[in-house]
């Protein structure tokens, strides 16, 4: 069975940060509900959710039939994606796969990060110049780990906000190139 990932508090401490960045091009990778999305659209050009699950793009393209600058898009991460964007929002699945629990829209890999690791290889050759990724994730998706992915595929980031949850603690980081790490990067392997 494939359910749609409902939004929940991960979904709406990213959700406060739609106002702010969501400008020009915007692609909501893993849309779910699409709630990033849409509300996107009330401030972006354009925007385009892409989701792996086809019910949650059939879904997200029935409820946002009014938005006339939003597209809905099958893909898993960017295999079906072309062209940048100003902004990608990125509420991923971040938890260590639990084999009692086989849920796609929250299984993040077997330690959790294995998602967030994939898209960052792939996700600045679908950044414009000065965009940024406003990224979710959580303590359980090992954020040292996070932190170190980050760094060797050639980005900065600054904590935007946290959450703290029972078992958990929920981060929204932006996350930029970083032109002089990526210079250095390429200056090394022409070396």
């Amino acid at each position: 069975m494939h359910t749609i990932y409902e939004p929940h508090e991960d979904s709406y401490l990213l959700l406060k940060y739609v106002p702010k960045y969501a400008r020009g091009s915007v692609l909501d990778m893993g849309t779910g509900s699409g709630i990033i999305a849409i509300e996107a659209a009330k401030y972006a050009k354009t925007v385009l959710a892409a989701d792996m699950n086809p019910h949650a793009v059939a879904y997200v393209h029935e409820r946002s039939k009014h938005a006339k600058n939003l597209t809905v898009k099958h893909s898993d991460l960017f295999k079906n994606i072309t062209g940048k964007f100003d902004v990608i929002f990125f509420n991923p699945p971040y938890l260590p796969n639990d084999l009692r629990l086989r849920d796609l829209a929250l299984d993040g890999g077997k330690h959790g990060y294995e998602v967030i690791d994939e898209f960052l290889l792939y996700a600045r050759e679908h950044l414009n110049k000065k965009g940024a990724i406003i990224l979710l994730f959580s303590s359980l998706s090992n954020p040292e780990h996070i932190h170190n992915t980050l760094m060797t595929n050639g980005y900065k980031y600054k904590p935007l906000s946290s959450l703290k949850l029972d078992f958990e603690e929920l981060y929204v980081y932006e996350i930029r190139a970083d032109k002089k790490r990526v210079s250095r990067q390429r200056e090394e392997r022409h070396s």
